[in-house]
C-alpha cells in the first residue's frame, strides 16, 4: 500500500490506474480509523479495482472553538488498518497541499445544509462539500463511499453530485455499531467507558421511536417528543431531534413509513454525538 501526500502524485497515480482500464473508489475520512471507516473500505474494496482512503483532518469544516486541533490524528495506526483491509492508497496531504494561502473559492449546498446539523454548525458543510470537491478532483473516482451515520452529508454530497454534473457514484454504506449499540465515531475516544455506557440511551431513544411508528403512530411531534424524553438525562444535552426524508434529508410534515429517518444530535457531556434510525 502506497501513502501519498502530493496531490500531484495523487493525480498522476489516478491518472495512470484510469488509463490501465481500471475503476477507483474514493473513502473520504478525517483518520482516527474504526470499524465504520473500515467497512466503508470493504465496500470500496468490492466495487472498484483501486481503493484509496483520503485521511485529512478538514479545518474549513470546523467552526470557532470546535475540536479541530485536539481531533484524534493516528496516521501510523491507520495506514496498518487500510494495509489490512487491502486498500491501495492513502492519500494524506496536509491543510496547505489543499488551501492556498489565498484560497476563496467554496462550493455552498444551500437547501439540505440549511436543516439539522447544518443549524448549530453553520459553515460545517460547505467545507464539508468544499474538500469533497476538491478530493474528487485530485482522484476522479468512480465511486465515493459514504457512512450512513452522516446521513444528511452524504445526502448534501448526493444532491452536490446530481447539481453540478460530477462523474462520480455514490455509495451509502449502513451504519456500524459498538456492541452496546452506539454508533461508531472518532470522537467516541473522547468519552471514559462509563460514558460510553451511557450514551447507549441514543441509540435505545431512537428504538423507541421506531417502535411507535411500528405501533402505527404517524404524529411526527409526538415520535420527537418521545425521544427527546427518552435520551434525556442530567448528562444529555439535546442539540436537535426531527424525522426527515430518508433520502434527501429534508424535514417532512408527513410521515411516509420506510422512507423517513430519524436524525438526533446530543452534547453527551463534553462529546457531540449523532445516530439517526429509518422508520
Amino acid at each position: 500500500m502506497k501513502i501519498i501526500t502530493s496531490p500531484k502524485e495523487m493525480k498522476e497515480f489516478s491518472a495512470k490506474s484510469r488509463a490501465e482500464g481500471k475503476k477507483i473508489a474514493l473513502v473520504p475520512t478525517m483518520g482516527a480509523l474504526h470499524d465504520g471507516h473500515l467497512s466503508l473500505v470493504d465496500k470500496a474494496r468490492s466495487l472498484a479495482d483501486v481503493v484509496v482512503v483520503s485521511i485529512f483532518v478538514n479545518p474549513t469544516q470546523f467552526g470557532p472553538n470546535e475540536d479541530y486541533d485536539k481531533y484524534p490524528r493516528q496516521l501510523d495506526a491507520d495506514a496498518q488498518k487500510c494495509t489490512e483491509h487491502s486498500a491501495d492508497v492513502i492519500f494524506a496531504p496536509s491543510p496547505q497541499d489543499i488551501y492556498a494561502p489565498d484560497a476563496s473559492t467554496f462550493v455552498n449546498e444551500v437547501q439540505i445544509s440549511q436543516n439539522l446539523c447544518g443549524k448549530s454548525r453553520p459553515k460545517h458543510f460547505r467545507g464539508v462539500t468544499t474538500v469533497v470537491t476538491i478530493l474528487f478532483n485530485i482522484v476522479k473516482p468512480d465511486f465515493g463511499v459514504f457512512g450512513e451515520k452522516d446521513a444528511q452529508q452524504v445526502s448534501i454530497i448526493e444532491r452536490m453530485v446530481r447539481d453540478l454534473f460530477m462523474d462520480v457514484k455514490i455509495v451509502r454504506s449502513p451504519i456500524v455499531r459498538e456492541a452496546n449499540g452506539l454508533a461508531l465515531s472518532s470522537r467516541n475516544k473522547y468519552m471514559t467507558q462509563l460514558e460510553h455506557d451511557g450514551a447507549t440511551r441514543i441509540r435505545r431513544s431512537l428504538l423507541e421511536g421506531k417502535a411507535l411508528v411500528d405501533g402505527g403512530c404517524t404524529n411526527i411531534d409526538r415520535i420527537k417528543a418521545l425521544v427527546i424524553n427518552s435520551v434525556t438525562d442530567a448528562k444529555t444535552r439535546v442539540i436537535y431531534v426531527d424525522v426527515v426524508d430518508a433520502k434527501t434529508s429534508l424535514p417532512v410534515s408527513e410521515l411516509d413509513v420506510g422512507n423517513c429517518r430519524i436524525c438526533i444530535a446530543v452534547w453527551y457531556g463534553q462529546t457531540r454525538l449523532i445516530d439517526n434510525i429509518i422508520i
